[in-house]
């Protein structure tokens, strides 16, 4: 019967190895794709000003950050 309090050193397990190189793949991935959306030119600039906020407050505003989060989410 194993013992389940044990805490010596487990040795490698090629599960561990490829869980490890998935990782370091999608890390790759992520580094060459990063520069391409950095390098795009913002879609924001061609857009109109935008109108005044409401004197109560509340409402929905395209602001700025609003452009940049929906940018982001676009493919």
């Amino acid at each position: 019967m194993q013992d389940s309090q044990n805490t010596g050193i487990k040795p490698a397990s090629r599960r561990g190895f490829f869980i490890g190189a998935a990782t370091a793949g999608a890390a790759a991935v992520a580094v060459t794709a990063l520069p391409k959306v950095a390098t795009e030119a913002p879609v924001a600039a061609a857009t109109p000003s935008l109108p005044p906020p409401p004197e109560n407050g509340g409402g929905y505003s395209l602001s700025e950050h609003v452009k940049r989060y929906y940018a982001t989410t676009s493919a």
